[in-house]
């Protein structure tokens, strides 16, 4: 009886070996971001481009172009530091935590709050039009004025509320636990030393008539009187 020569089976590769093949051919795996930190990431940046281009085209309008600076669009190291943390620090967690990126009614919340605060402060600069400035005013000038009408009806500095609103929103949109709190913090104290520097000096241009505006009208920011 004549046998048959079957063929030999291939040898099948043991699981450890193909799992290192895959994993040189694939290279180092970085984990995404969650999906619920994505839209908030664009958010954010779009939140900060906005606000800029726009405080550059009214600061141009009202100022002229070549008087636009840094300053005037609100950027300084200071301010770059603190949105590079903030930036940091939503990767970090997405990364570490990604469930804290998962609360879409906070991140909501934050996405009002830099809405809000947007069009708060944007009325407040078309309303004093040239009045508004982002460098205090220490000398007076001709067209200096105190105006009291339209937002300032209400508060007044509603520049300042708008801007503390928007800032403290991109870090509740991004979820962002730390900065949250320490953006509130920082900003609070330090219009808390600004307001009553800059109204030394709207007292001395404007005497009685800012003194009475200011027993009458609320800064507009939450433990400042």
């Amino acid at each position: 009886m004549r046998h048959l020569l079957l063929p030999a089976h291939r040898q099948a590769s043991p699981p450890t070996v193909l799992a290192l093949s895959h994993s040189a051919s694939s290279g180092p795996q970085i984990p995404a971001l969650p999906m619920a930190a994505r839209p908030q990431a664009w958010q954010f940046a779009a939140a900060l481009v906005f606000f800029h281009g726009s405080e550059y085209v009214l600061a141009a309008a009202f100022h002229g172009h070549r008087n636009v600076t840094a300053t005037s669009l609100l950027i300084s190291k200071q301010y770059v530091l603190a949105m590079s943390f903030a930036m940091l620090e939503h990767l970090t967690e997405g990364y570490l935590f990604p469930e804290l990126k998962g609360y879409q009614f906070v991140s909501n919340i934050g996405l009002l709050m830099v809405l809000v605060g947007e069009i708060i402060r944007k009325i407040a600069v078309v309303t004093a039009g040239r009045a508004f400035t982002h460098v205090i005013r220490i000398h007076y000038e001709d067209q200096h004025q105190l105006i009291t009408h339209g937002v300032y009806r209400f508060m007044r500095h509603p520049g300042y509320l708008g801007f503390l609103l928007w800032a403290v929103g991109t870090q509740l949109m991004l979820c962002n636990p730390v900065s949250t709190v320490a953006f509130a913090l920082v900003l609070w104290r330090f219009f808390s030393k600004r307001i009553p520097y800059e109204e030394f000096f709207l007292r001395q241009f404007f005497g009685d008539q800012y003194e009475e505006y200011a027993q009458n009208v609320h800064s507009g920011l939450p433990f400042i009187k």
